[in-house]
């Protein structure tokens, strides 16, 4: 029978230390090898179905975010710069997806295994792929695998860092800076629970991203070694809570306890961000709830009528009326009064004939000073043009 690995955190340790500590470690697995795919008790706190109010929570900074449309549901101390540890692999894990490298082969640095902290032992000279190394830093940490994803996409870790940073300031946030791929804490690397909140959102709606977050397990080879490396993922709310579908745990000494969280519900998903939170598995959940069930997504336009009308040269009559062409869904509170502003843009002057249907200009939707979707203006019936002898009336009119 294959005897099966698995992957445990970690600490930092001194280099001869780590040595005896990993021989230690394989030889006892080795002997006393037990399927990795029992779960683990979960110690789990009763969550209501539904929570309609904003629950209180133990962070010192906190966000939670709707995926789909990008909307704020709540913050405590977003803006707040604080250190973000391994959250900052959310950000390494989608430069990689969208790379379009993830089936090429990495061979790892001595720099890549030099890496303190949580590591899946990758040993110098080894090849993996780009996909085996995103999902061994998303699942299980591993600051050797997010080193050696730099140092392949990037040629070094600083250039790499300036990468992530083009990419944020790109979704303009400009309350992050980036060090390193892992989060290994320095003085200079630190975000905030919004621009987590929002880097986490952009990341969720790349299905590969997507897909690896939410993965419970996964095998990688260990080269040298007559079984794989069998890892499960670390982030226990995927256990804890039926409908949690990612993304990122966290720890440093100095960052305190760190997650990125998110779940999904009836077409609609929602991430939140906790930065040092000694109660984040029990917060999380609450926050995820609340964003899933005290809010539901409407169609904007159905919810701002719209009288708007262009003008009509040559056509039997000067005007034709117009009206929204498709839906801008976006998400609204249960018991939100929503206010929301339309503004006319492009609107073009049109010359009979005109069919029905005929594009006419756009609408955009605003909400609290923010624009929140646009769709085309059709005309909604024909206009017949004028005989000859009206044309020649109007140019004496």
């Amino acid at each position: 029978m294959d005897k099966i690995v698995h992957i445990v955190q970690k600490t930092r340790k001194k280099p001869l230390w780590r040595s005896v500590q990993f021989t230690i470690a394989t030889l006892l697995l080795v002997n006393f090898a037990s399927p990795l795919h029992v779960v683990a008790k979960v110690t789990t706190t009763k969550i209501p179905a539904v929570i309609s109010q904003e629950p209180e929570n133990s962070a010192e900074a906190a966000c939670l975010i709707d995926v789909n449309t990008g909307r704020i549901l709540y913050e405590k101390n977003a803006h707040k710069r604080m250190r973000i540890a391994s959250l900052t692999k959310i950000i390494t894990a989608w430069i990689a997806v969208r790379s379009g490298k993830l089936d090429q082969m990495v061979t790892v640095s001595a720099n890549a295994v030099r890496q303190e902290g949580s590591s899946v032992y990758l040993a110098y000279g080894e090849r993996q792929t780009l996909r085996n190394l995103t999902y061994a830093m998303m699942l299980r940490s591993g600051n050797d695998s997010a080193m050696a994803i730099a140092e392949f996409l990037g040629g070094s870790n600083d250039r790499f860092a300036k990468m992530m940073n083009i990419q944020v300031q790109k979704l303009g946030l400009h309350e992050s800076h980036f060090m390193n791929p892992h989060g290994l804490d320095h003085k200079d690397h630190y975000s905030t629970a919004h621009d987590m909140a929002v880097i986490t959102a952009t990341a969720l709606r790349n299905p590969v991203f997507k897909t690896i977050v939410k993965t419970k397990y996964y095998s990688i080879p260990w080269e040298g070694q007559k079984w794989d490396r069998k890892m499960k993922n670390k982030n226990k709310l995927l256990w804890m809570m039926p409908n949690a579908d990612g993304v990122k745990t966290g720890f440093t000494k100095l960052s305190g306890r760190c997650l990125a969280s998110s779940a999904s519900s009836e077409g609609r998903q929602v991430a939140f961000i906790v930065l040092r939170d000694g109660n984040d598995w029990v917060d999380s959940q609450r926050l995820l709830t609340y964003g899933l069930t005290a809010f539901e997504v409407r169609d904007v336009v159905k919810l701002a009528p719209l009288h708007a009308v262009t003008k009509v040269q040559y056509g039997v009559e000067q005007t034709v009326p117009l009206q929204p062409m498709g839906h801008v869904n976006y998400v609204f509170g249960k018991n939100e009064d929503v206010h929301v502003k339309t503004r006319i843009v492009q609107l073009k002057r049109l010359s009979a004939p005109v069919k029905r249907g005929t594009i006419a200009g756009r609408v955009q939707y605003w909400f609290q000073g923010k624009e929140i979707g646009e769709v085309n203006l059709i005309t909604t019936r024909e206009v017949k043009p004028k005989g000859i002898l009206g044309r020649i009336r109007d140019l004496f009119l």
